[in-house]
């Protein structure tokens, strides 16, 4: 069982409320998000809150959350509300499909998305929304980011290597291009588990990179893990 909050070096994630608990693949695009440039980001299924806040510990943007479950918002609102960086993120409660702000178009969308598509889904149906994607679809996601992208933005997400490259395969139906892929392995001799991945408008030579978490043994990080994550990390 999850513990009920999760200490970094610079805030706190409480995380008995939401249905969706702080974990690596979050910590991963939290840290690892392109920033360059961004002065407003959007992020999709905010889930506790913690990619809004790690990102906006990593640049000066204004950032918008949105997080469709009320109990994983009223946790978000509260772990944004309490962090040194609250005047700058604005949380929502709402589902990507019923966002439509004012004339608003983002620098950078990121989300770490529900992504099962046929597996089985959990008896809780919270925490089945949290992992499957009956509440928030591939296509339903690219719509919405395809209305709310800028002309020059990025959108990024984490997913499994099998379901992210079938989700390069779809977001070319919106017009939008992968870019740039991070490809995450837990260990040296393991198969590549998570696809960070970054699309754009325009389609351009796709530039391939890749991160290994440990070096062999539990615990024993690699140094290009430890580089992207010390800032966050207590351990580090």
């Amino acid at each position: 069982m999850a513990n009920n909050y999760f200490n970094f070096k610079q805030f706190t994630i409480c995380q008995d409320k939401s249905s969706f608990k702080v974990g690596t693949d979050g910590v991963l695009l939290g840290a690892s998000a392109d920033v360059a440039g961004a002065k407003n980001i959007l992020d999709i299924g905010s889930g506790t809150g913690l990619i809004a806040i790690m990102i906006a510990q990593r640049c000066d943007a204004e950032i918008e959350a949105i997080e469709p479950d009320h109990d994983s918002y009223l946790q978000a609102f509260d772990n944004i509300n309490l962090c040194k960086w609250s005047s700058r993120i604005k949380i929502i409660e709402t589902s990507l499909q019923n966002y439509y702000p004012d004339n608003k178009k983002f620098d950078l969308i990121v989300s770490n998305p529900p992504y099962f598509i046929d597996s089985m889904q959990s008896p809780d149906p919270r925490k089945s929304a949290a992992r499957h994607n009956n509440k928030l679809n591939s296509e339903d996601l690219l719509e919405g980011v395809s209305r709310l992208l800028n002309e020059g933005g990025r959108f990024q997400l984490i997913m499994p290597y099998v379901e992210g490259n079938i989700f390069i395969a779809e977001a070319q139906k919106f017009d939008l291009y992968c870019n740039s892929i991070l490809k995450i392995r837990p260990l040296p001799t393991a198969e590549i588990r998570r696809l960070i991945l970054t699309f754009g408008r325009q389609r351009l030579k796709t530039v391939e990179k890749f991160l290994t978490i440990e070096r062999g043994k539990r615990h024993e990080f690699t140094e290009d893990y430890i580089n992207l994550t010390k800032d966050f990390y207590l351990k580090f």
